[in-house]
């Protein structure tokens, strides 16, 4: 019995444990395979330190040989998007790339060691050199990318200032535009971000309105006076801000509540009808408000226009005063015998106003060459006249010349001459201006300025009768600065043309179809609704041919035809365009900048340029509505220590 239990034990010593064990040793080796197949799938979907590129390998291969891995492929964004340094990404891919090679040779049984660590250094070899090509090829291919985005906007922002001109000066001036509009908007983008916060409490502040005027609000007088309570708060919060910056320490505090007290308000709420209909009423009364107050501005700013300030109308008086107190010997103005002489640089300036003419013609004097060869005819009404002369036998203009007139001495000027003259005298014309309550009358009050009415304002259109001796005039507006020297203009050949004037076509509404009534068949036969406008303001006029081709008659026969103002309103600007049709020679826009009176974007590089900057528009420097950076422009030439400007307590 003891033997045969002995046997039985060495029997399953010798037989069952070597199948048990082998039978184990079998699940691990199936375990590990399972386990391997696992791994290779995670490798092969292994993301390279957060990306979405994949390492993407053979899934069977042999036992005795490693095949080449497939090329790692990498998207467009990779290369901005590594978070890492290129050394770090190799280095992870070196780990990963070892631990798969472990990993197959613990599967490879019949795979050496050495063979083994030669097929894993060949193969991190193989992966480093693909994941270096590949990022090579990344970076070139987004460096292609980039240079063509830029080369693409460049010939764009080329072709289009292309477009606006056929000449390089156009261009640079159309580029210089477009980069103070890019500035503009820049600016205004800036803004909307430094005073988001500040809006965000406005309009807290509207819907805490719409809320209050709701019956569900209402019935709740508790949610009310909270509501009431937070509103105050964040009035006194706002105050006079216009920046986030502006704002006090607790303004973000008062908006937080704000807008929980906000948020109860909308649980309130049940009916949506009601709070549409309460937006709309709120829009539609704002709107309203709205056209009211531009009106509003509108005239205020007409009127202004209009106004003459205290100190220009004591100006005048204290001048007229002094000027009486005179002898007759001291009344006249010397280097008389220039005032004909062809020879010499004329000036044409019709004004009332003494001190903006003094301006003009101080600061023509400042960059003439030779002001004694420079002589100023000055032209102006009764009520100004002995002031003007006193200004300028106070204030001579150095070396220059100086001729002062009264329109009233012209007796060859009158109604049986001039159409225009008889108009403005006609019981129509003055019940067009002054009783503009009727309904018939015009709704635009730029066209009842009062300037229309003198006469002074159309004198531009009798330079000949004015200076039968002269061959060229240089006609100057009072609401000009000359910046440079002018004596080229008369020396310029105007091709046969009467008048030398600065084309204003660069905008659409500086066309003949802006200006003149297109809808008559006088002026839709004879012009070009597109044809290119131009501006008064500095004008060189060539006298000979201005009688050769009788331009007064022109004007006078269209006049006459525009007795009841059909062809265009008023104003001298219409007459002038029809009257210079065809005999306007353009300037380079250099010498002649305008829109100082009304534009607070004309660009400062032209200006700095400009032989001339014209302040047309209602904003006259003069005015306190002036624009204040283009105001110093005007200012310099004055002298407000003058006793005169002093005592009648004209500041800068």
């Amino acid at each position: 019995m003891v033997v045969r239990n002995l046997v039985l034990v060495l029997l399953f010593v010798t037989v069952v444990a070597p199948i048990v064990l082998y039978t184990d040793r079998l699940g691990t080796f199936k375990t590990s395979s399972s386990s391997r197949d696992e791994f290779v799938e995670d490798v092969t979907t292994v993301t390279l330190n957060g990306h979405n590129e994949r390492l993407n390998v053979l899934p069977q291969e042999s036992a005795t040989t490693v095949k080449e891995p497939i090329r790692i492929v990498y998207s467009d964004t990779s290369t901005k998007s590594l978070p890492n340094s290129d050394d770090l990404d190799l280095q992870d891919t070196h780990i990963a790339v070892s631990g798969q090679v472990e990993s197959r040779s613990t599967r490879v049984l019949s795979t050496t060691d050495e063979e083994e660590q030669d097929q894993r250094t060949n193969l991190i070899r193989e992966v480093t050199d693909s994941l270096e090509e590949e990022n090579d090829s990344n970076e070139h291919d987004t460096d292609t990318t980039t240079h063509k985005d830029i080369g693409e906007d460049t010939i764009d922002a080329d072709d289009q200032a292309d477009q606006s001109s056929d000449n390089a000066s156009q261009n640079t001036q159309n580029m210089e535009i477009k980069h103070e509009q890019q500035s503009t908007k820049h600016e205004q983008q800036t803004t909307q971000t430094s005073n988001a916060r500040v809006r965000q409490l406005k309009d807290q502040i509207i819907r805490a309105k719409v809320y209050l005027s709701l019956p569900a609000t209402r019935n709740n007088p508790h949610f009310t006076r909270e509501l009431r309570g937070r509103m105050k708060e964040v009035q006194r919060v706002l105050g006079d801000v216009r920046k986030d910056s502006e704002l006090p320490r607790n303004a973000y505090d008062k908006l937080k509540a704000m807008e929980q007290t906000l948020a109860k308000g909308k649980q309130l709420q049940d009916d949506c009808a009601s709070v549409v209909k309460k937006l709309r009423a709120m829009l539609h009364s704002t709107e309203e408000q709205l056209r009211v107050h531009k009106k509003q501005t509108i005239f205020l700013t007409q009127l202004t226009a209009k106004t003459i300030p205290k100190g220009l109308h004591c100006l005048p008086l204290r001048l007229t005063t002094e000027y009486y107190t005179l002898n007759s010997s001291q009344h006249d103005f010397p280097n008389q015998e220039k005032l004909e002489d062809p020879q010499l640089y004329h000036y044409a300036l019709f004004s009332d106003n003494v001190l903006a003419a003094a301006v003009v013609v101080n600061s023509t004097i400042t960059y003439a060459k030779d002001p004694s060869k420079h002589v100023f005819h000055i032209v102006t009404d009764r009520l100004n006249y002995a002031a003007m002369r006193m200004w300028f036998l106070a204030n001579p203009p150095g070396k220059a010349s100086i001729q002062v007139q009264n329109i009233e001495e012209f007796t060859w000027l009158n109604a049986s001459y001039s159409p225009v003259l008889k108009q403005l005298r006609s019981e129509s014309m003055i019940d067009y201006y002054f009783r503009a309550h009727r309904a018939n009358s015009d709704s635009n009050l730029k066209y009842r300025n009062p300037k229309y009415l003198s006469i002074l304002n159309h004198l531009r259109f009798y330079l000949p009768e004015i200076f039968p001796k002269l061959n060229k005039v240089l006609f100057l507006d009072d609401d000009i600065v000359v910046k440079k020297d002018l004596t080229a203009l008369w020396s310029l050949d105007l091709k046969g043309n009467v008048n030398g004037a600065v084309e204003t076509c660069g905008e659409s509404f500086h066309r003949f179809d802006r200006y003149l009534n297109f809808s008559n068949p006088l002026i839709s036969k004879n012009f070009d609704p597109h044809a290119c406008g131009w501006a008064y303001g500095m004008n060189i006029f060539d006298l000979d041919q201005w009688k050769r081709q009788n331009i007064t008659g022109v004007y006078h026969r269209w006049q006459k035809l525009n007795q009841d103002r059909q062809l265009w309103k008023l104003g001298t600007l219409p007459p002038g365009l029809i009257t210079f049709w065809k005999r306007t020679y353009p300037l380079h826009r250099s010498w002649h900048v305008l829109g100082l009176g009304y534009n607070p974007n004309v660009n400062q590089k032209e200006i700095e340029r400009a032989a001339v900057i014209h302040y047309n528009g209602n904003m006259k420097p003069w005015l306190e509505i002036s624009i204040p950076k283009y105001r110093n422009y005007w200012t310099r030439y004055v002298d407000y220590d003058h006793l005169y400007l002093r005592e009648c307590n004209i500041n800068p």
